[in-house]
C-alpha cells in the first residue's frame, strides 16, 4: 500500500502539534518546541500566503495519512457535493473505514488502523473489507473478524481506549469487539484543528 514512511516526529514538530495522537509525540514536542531542520531554531521569516494555505492542506492530509493524489481526489468529490466544500471534505475523510476503526478504539493510530484493515482483520456488515478508503454509511456494523480477535495489538488498543465511544455518530461494544456507524457526523461534531477555509482557498487558486 502507498503510505508515508518517513519520521512522523518531524511532521509533528513541523506543525507544532501532535497530529497523530500518540503520547510519545507529546514528549518530543515538549523537548523540542521548534521546527525540524538546520534552521528550525532561528528561522524568523514571515510565511507567505501560499505557504500558510499549503501548510493547512498538508496538515490535514497527514492527519488522515493520505498521499497527495488521494487527498486531492477527496477534495474534487467534496466540491461536487451540495453544501460547504470544506465540511464535505472533513466528513468524507471521517467516514473512511480505517478512520472509523481508529475512532472506535480498535487501533492506537490511523496508520495502525489502516494496516489492520489492509490485512483483512475487520468485517463490515458480516463481510470482510480490506479497503481502507471504504466509506461507512449509517447502520454499518464494523467488527473484528473472529480469527483476529486474539491479536495482541488489537486487544491492547481496546484496553487503552474508552469503553464507550466519545463520538456521537459511533457506538462501540468492546465485549463483542464491534461498533456501529450510527449516522453521518456533522462537521461541527468532528474534532479538528485545521482551518478548512484555507484548504478550499488553496485548491481554488
Amino acid at each position: 500500500m502507498a503510505r508515508y514512511t518517513g519520521p512522523r516526529a518531524k511532521l509533528c514538530r513541523k506543525f507544532g502539534e501532535n497530529i497523530f495522537g500518540t503520547a510519545k509525540y507529546d514528549k518530543i514536542l515538549n523537548k523540542r518546541k521548534f521546527p525540524p531542520g538546520q534552521h528550525g531554531r532561528t528561522m524568523r521569516r514571515k510565511p507567505s500566503d501560499y505557504s500558510i494555505h499549503l501548510r493547512e492542506k498538508q496538515k490535514m492530509r497527514n492527519i488522515y495519512c493520505l498521499l497527495e493524489k488521494q487527498f486531492s481526489n477527496y477534495f474534487v468529490k467534496a466540491s461536487k457535493m451540495g453544501g460547504v466544500t470544506g465540511d464535505n471534505l472533513l466528513i468524507l475523510l471521517e467516514r473512511r473505514l480505517d478512520n472509523t476503526v481508529y475512532r472506535l478504539g480498535f487501533a492506537t493510530t490511523r496508520m495502525q488502523a489502516r494496516q489492520f484493515v489492509n490485512h483483512g482483520h475487520f468485517m463490515v456488515n458480516g463481510r470482510k473489507v480490506d479497503i481502507p478508503s471504504f466509506l461507512c454509511k449509517p447502520g454499518d456494523i464494523i467488527e473484528v473478524r473472529p480469527g483476529s480477535r486474539g491479536m495482541k495489538m488489537i486487544t491492547e488498543a481496546m484496553d487503552n481506549t474508552e469503553t464507550t465511544s466519545p463520538y456521537s455518530w459511533l457506538t462501540v461494544d468492546k465485549e463483542n469487539m464491534r461498533g456501529q456507524f450510527e449516522t453521518i457526523p456533522a462537521a461541527a461534531d468532528i474534532p479538528n484543528t485545521v482551518d478548512l477555509r484555507l484548504i478550499v482557498e488553496f485548491y481554488s487558486k
